[in-house]
């Protein structure tokens, strides 16, 4: 977890890109069913992403900082706009704990409602829903489809969601004139008044990654009818072109496992790092799931960006 005391606007960037990639990111302690989905990123109207210290004794308190950026008109993203978040929870609580979160703004009225007056409140206009993650997401998003916000929670290395109900965010307007050089208020920020800066672009450049990978997915997808998991073989015969790239994409790619993967699911196909798997069909996107062989005769899907070659 990172520093949630407020800090210059350069820092929060620069803590902000990390943030991000440990939510968008395989890593040891986190695999493919432990990320925000890549659609998920690709359709949002804006994020923000901030440090938490919650403190509770009877009644809890939060505070933290971060920035927020929105979707421009042509969907590019907009410079950062310094944030801070308060609020008060009741509960008999006591301790301390620290939290990375990467909130959500799904629907433009949130980012409206940010604009307009300079904070926005977790709860009241704009529902809160704790973020899916992982594969076979699309129901679980089409069931919370009404919520204006997701929220995603990583506290002392465990990802989970957080309840914000009644905190606001606020926009910290020394940060921004100090960074800006100039009196700008976030919705000036936020509606494309000024540059992305320099100092933003790791986070700009994860941001298009993630989010070229989704639309890579949702081309490939559509123009396959769908996944080949779940390709009907009727259609081999209708289509006889698909028949060709499936033969195409049944070639022997033969992939090294990076980070070990235990199987969650009924037709996973667990692995160490080290192990050689046999790709049998595969997408264009590593953030996707491939159908393999192993060695052993085992055959089963595994998250692509579990291997490399």
């Amino acid at each position: 977890v990172n520093n949630p005391i407020p800090t210059n606007l350069k820092s929060e960037a620069k803590k902000a890109a990390k943030i991000l990639r440990e939510f968008t990111e395989i890593s040891n302690r986190n695999g493919p069913d432990k990320l925000i989905p890549p659609h998920v990123i690709a359709k949002a109207e804006g994020l923000a992403i901030i440090s938490v210290i919650k403190a509770g004794f009877m009644i809890t308190a939060r505070g933290g900082s971060g920035i927020v950026i929105a979707r421009l008109a042509d969907r590019r993203w907009s410079a950062p706009s310094a944030i801070g978040i308060a609020g008060l929870g009741g509960g008999f609580e006591i301790g301390v704990e620290v939290s990375d979160l990467v909130i959500i703004l799904n629907q433009r009225r949130a980012i409206e409602a940010f604009t307009k007056g300079g904070n926005l409140t977790l709860g009241g206009n704009c529902t809160v829903a704790v973020g899916p993650m992982g594969r076979n997401v699309e129901a679980d998003v089409a069931l919370r489809s009404t919520a204006a916000i997701f929220t995603y929670c990583r506290s002392r290395g465990l990802f989970a969601g957080i309840s914000l109900e009644g905190s606001y965010l606020m926009e910290r307007k020394d940060a921004n004139r100090k960074f800006y050089s100039q009196d700008i208020r976030a919705s000036a920020i936020l509606n494309g008044d000024v540059e992305p800066p320099p100092e933003c672009y790791d986070l700009y450049h994860i941001l298009d990654e993630y989010s070229e990978a989704y639309t890579t997915d949702w081309t490939n997808k559509n123009m396959r009818t769908k996944s080949f998991f779940w390709l009907p073989l009727s259609s081999l015969f209708l289509h006889p072109d698909l028949q060709l790239h499936l033969r195409r994409e049944r070639g022997q790619l033969v992939v090294t496992a990076t980070h070990p993967f235990t199987g969650q699911q009924a037709g996973d196909l667990s692995f160490v790092p080290g192990d050689r798997i046999t790709v049998i069909t595969k997408t264009e996107s590593q953030y996707d799931w491939w159908e393999g062989q192993m060695e052993d005769g085992r055959v089963g899907i595994f998250p692509a960006n579990f291997v490399s070659y």
